[in-house]
């Protein structure tokens, strides 16, 4: 055991410590350390989660990065087809990191009942369509079944919609689709509802409708190899925008491709604040808990001052008292990490599991506060903090330096 360590424990333990003029300055240096890890702690679980939880929402119902015609006109009903005899379909196999591509399509279409109507967007899925981000908002019934062959009429209905409306699983759906031969005669499908889901997401919750691609093939006269557009998906979220140039590239020039964060830009531009406000945080806090502890240093210091006078009469070095109040201080500072860490994680764990703060959808596009948990940022967070706190005590533990001897063993 070095000197100095030794130094610093025996202080940590003495009698007197607890019962000192500095002890409720420290215990309110500890307390900032605390509060600083937990709010820390619950601004980037809190902030990536919320981040996360609305761009998978966006994904579901448009994939990573979409390709369409050119022809489309930026309507969110497919207007010209395309075909699915492509070199990229049914495999991404041209550009890496591609993880899933699926062909789906889009029409406008109205739900009538005897009381009530609702305009909506039919979104036409098939055998290839990656069911995994619906499932977790599956709420009542089971996702529908379809084949390559056939119509089938199960549908996925919002439960915005099943409310509004007034359907529940088991129900028909009649819904009405513009007639381009004849605008005064509307054709009607009549569909079942096969379950119900709950996005959180408004924009898309009052507005779509899944239904079997084949419907509206079979509306719109394609052949059986067309849809509206292709939806890709990318295994790394963080490279989205160079894989939206590396797909555009390596795609047919009558075909466009654009990413979620180009189709939805005013929600991402949104969600890129949450970065600078957890930034924001993090850098408050670290300032509130450095000054916090750089007073308990100070207050230590002033208080030893006798034993730093002794120490320096028989021969021990600037450095090496700075090292014992140092020691001091890393104790009370490893000391508030722990206390926060276990608040902090006990907090987000009970909002993970039992969701207790609720969140307005039509503000948030969530239902409730999301977390997201991971070591690598735990971690970062509390060596950052720790070694952020110590060199900032590098500069006050400087005045010992200043201390002599002769004077200190005489003060009082």
């Amino acid at each position: 055991m070095n000197f100095e360590y030794f130094i610093s424990k025996r202080l940590i333990s003495a009698k007197d410590y607890k019962s000192s003029i500095s002890a409720p300055i420290i215990k309110i240096a500890v307390t900032a350390i605390a509060v600083g890890v937990i709010m820390m702690l619950i601004a980037v679980a809190t902030g990536v989660g919320l981040e996360q939880k609305i761009r998978d929402k966006i994904a579901a119902f448009n994939g990573h990065i979409i390709i369409n015609n050119l022809n489309n006109n930026n309507s969110q009903e497919t207007q010209k087809p395309i075909s699915t005899d492509q070199d990229f379909y049914p495999e991404f196999t041209t550009v890496e990191g591609i993880d899933h591509i699926q062909g789906v399509a889009t029409k406008y279409g109205i739900i009538r009942t005897e009381t009530d109507f609702e305009g909506i967007i039919v979104k036409g899925v098939s055998t290839d369509y990656r069911w995994d981000y619906l499932q977790e908002y599956l709420i009542e019934g089971k996702l529908p079944t379809y084949e390559k062959q056939g119509y089938s009429t199960q549908i996925l209905i919002s439960e915005y919609l099943s409310k509004r409306l007034q359907f529940t699983i088991g129900d028909k759906v009649i819904v009405y689709f513009m007639n381009e031969e004849n605008r005064d005669r509307p054709r009607l499908v009549a569909f079942e509802v096969s379950g119900i889901f709950n996005s959180g997401f408004q924009e898309f919750d009052e507005t779509f409708l899944i239904a079997d691609l084949n419907q509206l093939r079979r509306l719109n006269k394609w052949d059986d190899n067309e849809v509206g557009n292709f939806e890709v998906f990318v295994d790394d979220f963080r490279q989205i925008d160079q894989k939206g140039g590396e797909v555009y590239a390596n795609i047919d020039s009558f075909l466009d491709a654009k990413t979620i964060r180009q189709a939805f830009p005013s929600i991402f531009e949104w969600v890129s604040l949450f970065d600078f406000n957890i930034a924001l945080i993090i850098g408050i806090m670290i300032i509130v808990s450095g000054i916090n502890m750089i007073t308990a240093l100070l207050v230590l210091i002033l208080e030893r001052t006798q034993m730093i006078g002794m120490l320096k009469a028989v021969g021990s070095t600037d450095w090496s008292i700075r090292k014992i109040f140092l020691y001091n201080a890393a104790y009370l500072i490893i000391k508030g990490l722990i206390y926060g860490n276990i608040i902090g994680l006990g907090i987000l764990m009970l909002q993970k599991y039992f969701k207790i703060i609720p969140l307005n959808p039509e503000t948030y596009y969530v239902t409730e506060a999301p977390v997201y948990l991971s070591w690598d940022y735990i971690l970062l967070i509390n060596l950052g903090t720790l070694a952020l706190c110590m060199a900032m005590l590098l500069i006050p533990s400087y005045i010992i330096t200043k201390i002599t001897p002769a004077k200190s063993i005489r003060f009082e």
